[in-house]
């Protein structure tokens, strides 16, 4: 019986995070009202950029610090902070290598956070990137996450991405 009601616990704190980690808000183009979150470190030296993005190389690196939010919307309440780097590891396709710490500054997880770390077919629908630890309430967790676009400006390239987190194995 004790499984079983661990088992529920688990699926209760699923549905919390997915709730809680509606909206990642990349902002590549910075403006007077909104800094940029991302920020390019290092550029690929190939002349060739890669298919669907003419300014993206093979190698390019970018350092992140975007918002997470309850839901999509730049105005719903912040939740945390999506912090750490991607670069574009293919010479053939718009995929990239995160390594990101999903960080909670609000609401019941505050101070906890999920690490990230994986390859990202970015022009997927739906995007499925491993979950391999976490902190705090995380302690020990496992699983994935999905990405979606919510919204993408193609002049700025500033998006919104939707993410839903499976976990387990969290203590």
């Amino acid at each position: 019986m004790a499984n079983i009601k661990c088992c529920i616990v688990q699926l209760q704190l699923l549905a919390l995070i997915s709730v809680a980690l509606a909206a990642m808000h990349e902002t590549v183009a910075a403006s007077p009202w909104s800094p940029a979150t991302v920020v390019p470190v290092a550029r690929g030296t190939t002349s060739t950029p890669l298919p669907g993005d003419p300014n993206t190389r093979f190698g390019d690196m970018y350092v992140i610090d975007d918002p997470l939010t309850e839901g999509p919307s730049a105005t719903s309440p912040a939740v945390g902070r999506a912090q750490g780097f991607y670069l574009f590891l293919s010479q053939h396709e718009l995929a990239a290598m995160h390594y990101l710490s999903l960080v909670f500054t609000a609401g019941r997880y505050n101070g906890s956070y999920i690490v990230i770390q994986g390859r990202d077919t970015i022009p997927a629908k739906v995007r499925e990137l491993p979950v391999v630890g976490g902190v705090g309430r995380f302690r020990g967790a496992t699983g994935y996450g999905l990405l979606r676009m919510h919204s993408f400006d193609s002049t700025t390239k500033n998006a919104v991405l939707k993410i839903d987190m499976y976990l387990n194995n969290m203590k």
